[in-house]
């Protein structure tokens, strides 16, 4: 069964789950309601052998009504195929079940979505920040956070004022010839 094979399969099985099937350069995306998300992912992961979970990840739709969008990267072993899996979170309700109980890689994934974009995973065995300290009342990948960051009341941890970016600690090549010359890398260094 291909990808786009399972889509419609899930869409039959489920009646009313999936809002809509996008196809894009071979991929199969798939929005589902929220109420949808944990019995659709136990059948992906039981009963159709998708049994990795590649990514979790989150978009911001600034602007949008439901402004996030999380996104989710499976892939069988079994049978070679990758499923995209969405579900838009309102800025009501920053919500979503966690997948963690079906595929342990999701527990961190889940965490960087809480931490830079304040989204919360329900029944999350550990949700509690992961790249940002205790205490930041910032979520960091949101589009109205502002580049150049926001100060904080916290001396001695990361900056208290705006974090500088131009003239910051590192440098890229933006008309390098290859991606490896591109690559950020502390000043100086070749």
């Amino acid at each position: 069964m291909t990808a786009a094979e399972t889509a419609l399969a899930l869409q039959e099985k489920f009646p009313g789950a999936v809002l809509s099937i996008t196809e894009f350069r071979g991929e199969s995306s798939l929005m589902l309601t929220m109420a949808s998300l944990i019995p659709v992912m136990t059948y992906c992961q039981g009963e159709l052998a998708f049994d990795l979970l590649i990514d979790v990840s989150s978009v911001d739709n600034m602007g949008e009504d439901p402004r996030y969008v999380v996104v989710y990267e499976l892939y069988s072993l079994t049978t070679k195929n990758h499923l995209r899996i969405k579900v838009s979170v309102s800025e009501d309700d920053l919500n979503v079940p966690t997948v963690s109980q079906l595929w342990p890689t999701a527990d961190w994934h889940e965490r960087e979505i809480y931490d830079m974009m304040g989204i919360k995973f329900t029944g999350h065995p550990d949700l509690r920040r992961i790249l940002m300290w205790d205490g930041y009342p910032y979520h960091p990948l949101r589009k109205d956070f502002p580049m150049g960051g926001l100060p904080s009341d916290m001396p001695d941890v990361a900056f208290s004022e705006t974090a500088p970016l131009a003239g910051g600690p590192f440098v890229t090549s933006s008309g390098a010839m290859d991606r490896v010359s591109a690559e950020p890398r502390a000043k100086g260094e070749k």
